[in-house]
């Protein structure tokens, strides 16, 4: 850790994915009897505290309404906004098939598969303005156009650039504006977005989202103070 901090320069959030990885393989030695203990039994990844960046509702709005002439850029915008009414990670998105489409008990289409990362079911209401997307592209075999992770962040970066988003975006601000802008700042509860994010516990969540949280109760604060003027 000290090296890569001193010697490669490398940001903790790096530090932190590459100790990860390392541990795996390390893990791996042991179960094969290849070292007798595992030596990071007491270490513990430094937290890094980040801000979180999504798109706000006018932002949002924005990208939606947008007119592109280019057939790449308005896929790429679509499957951006399919994401950000259902919180799906790339590869989520990527691997979703009719298959992962269910009727629910509530007469709904819900989203179901399992989620790399925790190897957790998530189970996610398609909304509305999801629905019409994957409607827009029901003549294909995939359900939504098939495209790598590169070239799509390339792409929405250009696509931010165009409408003037001010942000550094990429295909994850969209599971961070359905976060915040769809869920948070309409009032559901950090349960309920935990669940649907697929956290393997609700304290991933809350660390995430702390700041967005206190932002929305400095504005209904801010509200009851001038009712009660």
């Amino acid at each position: 850790e000290y090296y890569l901090k001193t010697e490669k320069f490398q940001k903790q959030v790096t530090i932190n994915k590459a100790l990860q990885r390392f541990k795996k393989v390390v893990k791996t030695a042991v179960v094969g009897k290849l070292i007798d203990s595992y030596p990071f039994v007491e270490h513990k990844a430094k937290k890094v505290v980040t801000n979180v960046v999504y798109l706000t509702t006018e932002e949002l709005e924005k990208l939606e309404n947008h007119y592109f002439s280019q057939i790449r850029l308005e896929q790429v915008r679509d499957m951006f906004v399919f994401c950000c009414y259902t919180g799906l990670a790339y590869n989520e998105m990527s691997k979703l098939e009719s298959k992962h489409i269910e009727i629910g008990f509530d007469a709904m289409q819900w989203i179901k598969m399992i989620r790399d990362k925790t190897s957790k079911e998530i189970s996610v209401p398609l909304l509305p303005k999801a629905i019409s997307i994957l409607q827009k592209y029901q003549e294909l075999q995939s359900l939504l156009p098939v495209i790598s992770n590169q070239k799509f962040n390339s792409y929405i970066k250009e696509i931010g650039e165009i409408i003037g988003i001010e942000k550094k975006i990429s295909h994850h601000t969209a599971r961070k504006t359905f976060a915040t802008t769809v869920l948070l700042y309409n009032d559901v509860p950090m349960e309920i977005v935990s669940e649907l994010l697929g956290h393997s516990k609700l304290s991933t969540t809350q660390e995430h989202y702390a700041k967005v949280v206190q932002k929305k109760v400095s504005e209904h604060m801010s509200l009851l103070q001038k009712k009660l003027k």
